[in-house]
């Protein structure tokens, strides 16, 4: 949450348009330096004046449904402060000499009916508690 001094900054900074974009899908106003966009149209942003530490990097999602796996690895890196350099200016990035990196994005199944769900072979501990209520006389 920012102050209103830094949000009326912000505001001038960024203009109506993205201070509405921002606080509908953030709930907060940012301004910084454009850094680049990723191959899923996500745009990534850093301001290192006047943020607070470890929050002076950011995403801005392509997809309004947005999902923290549409991030590709190396970005990943970048915003989670792994490396320095952003992919973009990265030669090891620009070369896509990283076979194992996924050629295109999967969403994470979590809490959908393809998640992943162990098969247990062990007996329950517990068992669930059935009610029996006496009929009423």
């Amino acid at each position: 949450m920012s102050t209103i001094l830094r949000t009326l900054r912000n505001l001038r900074k960024i203009g109506f348009k993205e201070y509405g974009h921002q606080m509908q899908y953030m709930g907060d106003t940012k301004a910084g330096t454009f850094i680049a966009k990723d191959r899923y149209g996500n745009k990534y942003f850093e301001n290192l004046e006047e943020e607070l530490p470890l929050r002076t990097r950011w995403v801005d999602y392509h997809d309004k449904e947005f999902d923290p796996s549409q991030i590709e690895p190396g970005w990943h890196a970048w915003m989670s402060y792994m490396v320095d350099k952003p992919p973009s200016a990265d030669p090891i990035n620009q070369t896509r000499v990283r076979e194992w990196e996924p050629k295109e994005h999967r969403p994470t199944l979590t809490w959908s009916r393809s998640a992943y769900r162990p098969y247990s072979t062990t007996k329950n501990k517990y068992s669930a508690w059935v009610p029996e209520a006496k009929p009423r006389v």
